[in-house]
């Protein structure tokens, strides 16, 4: 499955009750969120089937990031059938990332 880009509009479309998705709350302008992206595009095609994944523009959608208390970024949360469960701020290893997700999937 390939990463989402999601917009404030298709949040809910796009998150709720899709079973567990990871929700990237990022920025073009930092530095550790360019440096989160390779990680997540590896993390998709190794669980892509069992986990989607989504990336929220914080610039372009200040609503979703608002909604779920982003205060810095790149913030990552993981939704499981639209409720959030569990949140990690910061860039994270490819296997920090599988340790979260794997607590919920």
């Amino acid at each position: 499955m390939a990463i989402v880009n999601v917009t404030d509009q298709s949040f809910n479309q796009e998150v709720e009750g899709q079973g567990t998705v990871l929700v990237d709350f990022w920025a073009p302008w930092c530095g550790p969120c360019k440096m989160i992206a390779p990680i997540l595009e590896e993390l998709d095609t190794e669980i892509g089937e069992q986990v989607k994944i989504a990336k929220v523009n914080v610039d372009d959608n200040p609503e979703s990031a608002s909604r779920f208390g982003v205060m810095s970024i790149p913030t990552l949360i993981v939704f499981k059938d639209g409720q959030p469960v569990d949140k990690v701020v910061g860039l994270q290893s490819k296997d920090a990332l599988k340790g979260v997700l794997s607590r919920h999937s």
